[in-house]
């Protein structure tokens, strides 16, 4: 169900119905002030050959998905919110940012729910492959109190602030051996959610 791509070309149906879909959720519904493609694709600076990106698809297009940023180059922590760290952003080869998860509406609450699910499922198993150690991200506050209790070992990187009208913090998660049984135990995490791993979008 998970397909999981480097780099994009919006030939790639699966990308762009993502991008599409990014569209309908972070600027027609969130009102987010971000760029857009075309009049149809949310697609911003940090879209490009080093983003991956994690595609739940369905019958051939983006039913959900999240994009993973190396943390060894800029990002969205360190470029835009570095003020959420009380200490040093976390960076390496080591870490990835979890960024633009997008379930889209359309699907209603116990899909999506199930789809976010799957996600990082093969969010986890990725990172297990590609060497990624930490996770970090920008949420809501009321986000990060659900990914507190997860099961995993995160922490908060310091205070939320107000941005942009909203509650902001940042997090980061280590990974371990055992990450994937904690989230399971939450009823969270499922194995084989990848059904198409790492390729180079065409």
């Amino acid at each position: 169900m998970i397909h999981i791509l480097q780099g994009y070309s919006l030939t790639d149906v699966r990308l762009a119905s993502m991008f599409a879909d990014r569209k309908a959720l972070f600027v027609d519904l969130m009102r987010w002030s971000v760029p857009v493609v075309d009049g149809a694709y949310e697609i911003d600076q940090f879209d490009g050959a080093d983003a991956t990106y994690l595609i739940a698809v369905e019958h051939g297009e983006h039913v959900g998905s999240m994009r993973l940023l190396p943390a060894d180059r800029p990002h969205i922590l360190d470029s835009l919110f570095p003020d959420l760290c009380d200490t040093a952003v976390p960076a390496g080869t080591h870490v990835a940012e979890i960024t633009r998860l997008c379930l889209p509406c359309r699907l209603g609450t116990a899909r999506r729910l199930e789809i976010r699910n799957r996600l990082i499922s093969a969010m986890v198993d990725h990172a297990a492959t590609a060497g990624i150690a930490s996770l970090t991200g920008v949420v809501s506050s009321g986000f990060l109190a659900q990914i507190l209790r997860m099961g995993w070992h995160c922490e908060r990187l310091g205070k939320a602030r107000r941005h942009f009208g909203s509650s902001l913090a940042a997090f980061r998660v280590d990974l371990d051996a055992h990450s994937s049984e904690r989230l399971a135990e939450a009823g969270i995490y499922t194995p084989g959610a990848i059904v198409a791993p790492l390729a180079r979008a065409a």
